[in-house]
């Protein structure tokens, strides 16, 4: 028997569009028990709706894997702890594809490095701000190149929480996705660039006075405002209740604010407030970054 677990991830982080992410201290867990009749068997408090036949994605990335390397499919019951919401901005489907490879992967005997494993998980899911921090832990840069995404750590294990605002509302990728324009302007594009820039030296010399300014965007959030009503409002009112920055977590429609300890609890209930102004129901978490990623346990 195997488990793996896989923390959430939030990408984008304000101006760092698909290639910016962290990961989160909250879990999804893979179990795998080998020679027994084939069967998925859910549990965690976001199971509903998940499939627990062969189209699983979880599943579907394992085969995938062992059909890559030719090693005969096994037979195996799968159970899966879903504590990720999906559908939410929290990179469910990176954490499904990445727990799917690392398993699949240990039950071959390891042939694939990290590495290559991260060049297999961007390839199946599209862009790898979700995955990259999901493999490796910590606040990632990923960079596209010509032979694959080259994954750089900007920080390990920073000093920051994250209070995460999951509002009762679904959001899919594709839909987020469909509503930014094909072109942007010059300007804009020089100031998701700057804006980026000041937000990788903020993680890297951990001077996170530099996050708030970091953290601005005009490349998605404004347009994605009018999918999650409040967005802009309660990404301010995190601000003036004491985070250092806040941002849109991925497409949506969770949104991420990072800050000291101490600010948690009235950052959260600020950012509950507006919400509540607009009518949608949210929940909160105060979480730590993760430092590993996808870990055999």
């Amino acid at each position: 028997m195997i488990r793996v677990k896989i923390p959430a991830t939030s990408a984008n982080l304000g101006p760092g569009f698909d290639c910016l992410g962290l990961a989160l201290q909250l879990y999804n867990t893979i179990t795998v028990e080998t020679d027994r009749p084939f069967q998925i068997s859910l549990t965690g408090s976001y199971s509903d709706g998940i499939p627990a036949d062969e189209s699983n994605l979880v599943w579907r990335t394992m085969c995938h894997f062992w059909d890559l390397i030719h090693y005969p499919i096994p037979t195996v019951a799968l159970t899966f702890e879903n504590l990720i919401p999906p559908a939410r901005g929290l990179g469910s489907s990176s954490a499904a594809i990445v727990g799917g490879l690392v398993a699949a992967n240990t039950l071959a005997g390891s042939p694939y490095t990290k590495y290559e494993l991260l060049q297999i998980a961007n390839s199946l899911e599209g862009h790898p701000d979700n995955v990259t921090p999901a493999l490796y832990g910590g606040i990632t840069l990923s960079i596209p190149t010509e032979g694959g995404v080259l994954p750089r750590i900007l920080a390990q294990s920073p000093k920051l929480r994250a209070v995460v605002i999951i509002p009762d509302l679904l959001l899919k990728t594709e839909k987020a996705r469909g509503i930014l324009p094909s072109q942007v302007s010059r300007r804009d594009a020089v100031f998701n660039i700057a804006h980026a820039g000041l937000l990788i030296e903020a993680f890297i010399r951990a001077e996170y006075s530099f996050l708030k300014e970091g953290m601005r965007d005009v490349l998605h959030q404004n347009q994605r405002a009018v999918l999650i009503p409040g967005l802009l409002e309660t990404i301010e009112a995190a601000v003036q209740a004491g985070a250092y920055g806040a941002a849109l977590s991925g497409s949506g429609p969770t949104l991420l604010a990072l800050t000291e300890p101490e600010f948690e609890q009235n950052i959260a209930l600020s950012m509950l407030d507006v919400f509540k102004r607009h009518d949608v129901h949210a929940q909160s978490y105060a979480l730590a970054i993760d430092s590993e990623g996808a870990q055999i346990i």
